[in-house]
């Protein structure tokens, strides 16, 4: 007879909780930089008197995205209820120091003894340069993936295991780029009674549903 109550790994207790730390991938989110005249301009100004004394040397970069979506909008209802069975499908989204440029969207729930969680976070870069460079970053520190072909710009996968009390965890992260957009899905889970992760192909398949649809998300949202 199965008991009513398992003790949970202090790791997979802690997932329970609302709290979430979120790391940031260290974007410098400046804009562009102005600077005064050349020694030329200003000696042409000083004769006909028409020039400004000081003018931007080059126009701000334009932005394909210039706002973060709604992330707990970004999936539909029955990927959330598919992907996190028992989860509340209006999710919870984390507080963010700016919105504008950073949000994040969390979803978790323990049905019967299997627990799923599910995360999606849109961060903007001030241009694309800056935001291929963070996903660069976060590809090499994330190594053992693969790419993903025909999402975003570029888009990668990865899926580990791990193992605390004797209780596995598997968990996958799709990272995005498109245009000055970074688009993460963390998408994991465990089972309770057998202590076993779910396999690679679940974890992997639902990680990249989620990331698909919440690129069009991003785009619909332009």
């Amino acid at each position: 007879m199965r008991s009513s109550f398992l003790p949970l790994p202090l790791a997979l207790t802690a997932r329970l909780s609302p709290v979430v730390v979120l790391a940031t991938a260290g974007w410098a989110l400046t804009s562009g930089p102005f600077a005064a005249p050349s020694a030329a301009e200003h000696k042409e100004g000083q004769k006909t008197g028409t020039q400004s004394a000081s003018a931007p040397a080059t126009a701000a970069a334009s932005k394909t995205y210039a706002a973060a979506p709604a992330p707990c909008g970004s999936l539909a209802k029955k990927t959330i209820t598919s992907l996190v069975p028992g989860a509340k499908t209006a999710g919870k989204e984390i507080p963010s120091t700016d919105t504008k440029l950073r949000r994040t969207c969390s979803w978790n729930a323990l049905k019967g003894y299997d627990y799923r969680w599910l995360d999606v976070s849109f961060e903007l870069a001030d241009t694309d340069e800056a935001a291929q460079k963070s996903y660069k970053e976060t590809v090499t520190e994330k190594s053992g993936g693969g790419d993903v072909p025909g999402l975003g710009d570029s888009a990668y996968s990865v899926v580990n295991l791990t193992t605390e009390d004797k209780q596995q965890t598997r968990e996958g992260v799709v990272v995005v780029r498109a245009s000055n957009a970074l688009v993460t899905i963390t998408y994991n889970g465990s089972d309770f009674e057998t202590k076993k992760a779910p396999s690679t192909d679940e974890i992997n398949k639902g990680a990249i549903k989620a990331a698909k649809e919440a690129v069009a998300a991003l785009g619909a949202g332009r």
